[in-house]
């Protein structure tokens, strides 16, 4: 689904999740069974702001999430997290 066909209502936004780490830093291999869910990822779609209230992140930004946030669904194949602005913890 492209980009532009996902547009979220109110201060919803939708992230892209950054995949998951195959290797540490000291390069063993992590199975997929032992893989964290990530916490950051890349903004794909913004929604127009709740009350007046202007948006803080921008479609393309990085930021990151709490270890729980957001809703998470998918749609063709691809992984994707819907969440309120306010469970964005920092933009990269």
């Amino acid at each position: 689904m492209g980009k532009s066909n996902l547009k979220p209502i109110g201060d919803r936004i939708v992230i892209k999740p950054a995949p998951a780490e195959e290797r540490t830093s000291g390069g063993i291999i992590i199975p997929d069974t032992a893989k964290e869910k990530p916490q950051k990822g890349e903004v794909i779609a913004v929604g127009p702001g709740k009350d007046g209230n202007l948006m803080h992140v921008k479609v393309g930004d990085t930021v990151m999430y709490g270890k729980y946030a957001g809703q998470q669904i998918e749609l063709n194949g691809e992984d994707y997290l819907i969440m309120r602005e306010d469970e964005v913890l920092v933009i990269l």
